[in-house]
């Protein structure tokens, strides 16, 4: 069985879209309402999602752990695609990141985002996160923070160490290395739709920069 999963927070305006059309292409649909003070879970449930609500938001990280937790207790679903309830990526190209894992040539995949279409502003943050992590990692990436994710049943069990905020992703992919999983990248789609300020990115660029030298000096040491 595959599976998509969604966490979503005060997502009414998009959520029920974003089941539709997951569903539409095969995919039963998990929902993640981490604490929505709006209809969220209402559409969601209405449009045919399983859904799982926090009584508090708790942030993505918390609903990662949520949905994984479900997916670790039903051995049936052996595949599972995360993507967000905003819109932001395309739920049609969910079996294009499942493929590599029914070829059995990975593990985890994430999707690579074309520079082109990001905001310069978002564009240098990654480039910068990209550069150090894969210096000190030992690796390739050409995207460390897309959070269009597939995982295979053997990354779901063993991927526990989920963080928030802005670092979600480089925590997954750390968590992958430390488990030695198998893990590929395929290009995908993206659509910006909301800024930021430029105050609030700096420090958003800072916080994920130290995480990723923290941890990286970690498994250079490790390893």
């Amino acid at each position: 069985m595959e599976i998509v999963v969604i966490p979503a927070y005060n997502e009414e305006k998009n959520i029920g879209e974003v089941v539709k059309r997951a569903r539409k292409i095969g995919f039963k649909v998990l929902v993640i309402d981490d604490g929505s003070k709006d209809k969220t879970y209402e559409i969601a449930k209405r449009s045919g999602a399983i859904v799982i609500r926090h009584e508090k938001n708790k942030g993505k990280g918390e609903a990662l752990k949520t949905a994984f937790n479900f997916l670790r207790k039903n051995r049936k679903i052996k595949r599972v695609v995360v993507i967000d309830a905003d819109l932001q990526y395309l739920p049609e190209e969910a079996p294009k990141l499942l493929k590599p894992i029914k070829e059995d040539k990975a593990d985890l995949v994430m999707g690579f985002r074309n520079w082109r279409e990001v905001p310069f502003r978002h564009r240098l943050g990654n480039f910068v996160w990209r550069k150090f992590f894969n210096i000190l990692f030992g690796t390739k990436f050409k995207d460390t923070n897309c959070g269009f994710m597939a995982f295979g049943r053997r990354a779901i069990e063993k991927i526990k160490n989920v963080h928030g905020g802005y670092i979600i992703e480089n925590s997954i992919l750390i968590d992958a290395l430390k488990n030695k999983l198998k893990i590929e990248q395929v290009p995908v789609k993206v659509f910006y739709n909301k800024k930021s300020g430029i105050k609030r990115g700096i420090r958003v660029v800072l916080g994920v920069l130290i995480f990723i030298i923290k941890e990286g000096l970690k498994y250079r040491l490790a390893n």
